[in-house]
C-alpha cells in the first residue's frame, strides 16, 4: 500500500480543492506545452503526472517513463495509471549508472525533487547525461533560506534561494525562468518585484557538447 507521507501527492486520497494537488497538477499541464519525443518524469511519485503527460501529449511524445526510488509508488503507478505510451521504473535519481540503464530522453521533467537530494551535483549531472543534445529540461523547486540552511520541512534537505536556483543551469544553452504561486505560473518578466514560493526553469541543452547551435 502506498503511504501518504504528508508531501506525497496521491490524487485519489485528496480533495479536489487541495492546494498541494492543484499546484502539482498545474505544473504538469504547464509542462505539456513543451514536452516532445521520449520523456522522463524524474521522481514520478504516485504516477499521476506521468499519466497526464502520456494522455495530453500522445500526439507528440513517443514514450513517457516515470522513475521513482519507492517500490510501493512504482507498484501503485503501474496498477493505477496504465497507458500504452507510459511505463514506470524503480530507480534512484542519483544512481551514476542510471543513464546507462535508461538511455536518453528528449525531455526531462523534475518537479519538487532537488530539495530532497543530498547529492545535488550528482542529480544534476545525471539529468544532463540523460538529456539528448537539443533536449528540454523542466525543473521546479520551492524557495527558502538557502543551501545548507534548515528549511523547516521534514523531508527537505534545504530550499534554495531564487539566486541559487537560477545559478544551477549555467551549463545549458538557454534557460527561461517562471514563478509559481498556487496554480498561477508567470514568466520572470511578469513576476518582477513580487515574491513567489516556487520557481520553474525551462532549459535547452546545446545541440552538441561544443555548444554549437
Amino acid at each position: 500500500m502506498l503511504k501518504d507521507t504528508g508531501e506525497r501527492v496521491i490524487p485519489d486520497k485528496m480533495k479536489i480543492l487541495n492546494g498541494l494537488l492543484l499546484e502539482h497538477l498545474a505544473r504538469y499541464h504547464f509542462a505539456a506545452e513543451y514536452v516532445h519525443g521520449r520523456v522522463l518524469d524524474f521522481a514520478s511519485g504516485s504516477g499521476y503526472g506521468t499519466h497526464i503527460i502520456a494522455k495530453l501529449c500522445k500526439r507528440k511524445v513517443n514514450e513517457v517513463v516515470g522513475v521513482d526510488y519507492d517500490r510501493d509508488a512504482i507498484d501503485y503507478a503501474k496498477n493505477k495509471y496504465y497507458h500504452p505510451l507510459s511505463s514506470f521504473v524503480e530507480g534512484d535519481v542519483t544512481d551514476p549508472e542510471l543513464p546507462q540503464k535508461l538511455g536518453t530522453f528528449d525531455c526531462i521533467l523534475s518537479f519538487e525533487t532537488i530539495e530532497h537530494i543530498h547529492e545535488e551535483e550528482r542529480f544534476l549531472h545525471n539529468i544532463y547525461q540523460l538529456l539528448n543534445p537539443g533536449g528540454t529540461l523542466i525543473l521546479s523547486t520551492p524557495f527558502g533560506e538557502g543551501r545548507g540552511k534548515p528549511s523547516g520541512q521534514e523531508f527537505h534537505v534545504h530550499q534554495l534561494t531564487v539566486d541559487e536556483f537560477k545559478d544551477l543551469f549555467g551549463i545549458y544553452q538557454s534557460t527561461t525562468f517562471y514563478y509559481q504561486k498556487g496554480v498561477l505560473i508567470e514568466p520572470e518578466s511578469s513576476a518582477e518585484g513580487r515574491a513567489y514560493p516556487l520557481g520553474i526553469a525551462i532549459c535547452k541543452k546545446h545541440k552538441n557538447e561544443l555548444g554549437e547551435r
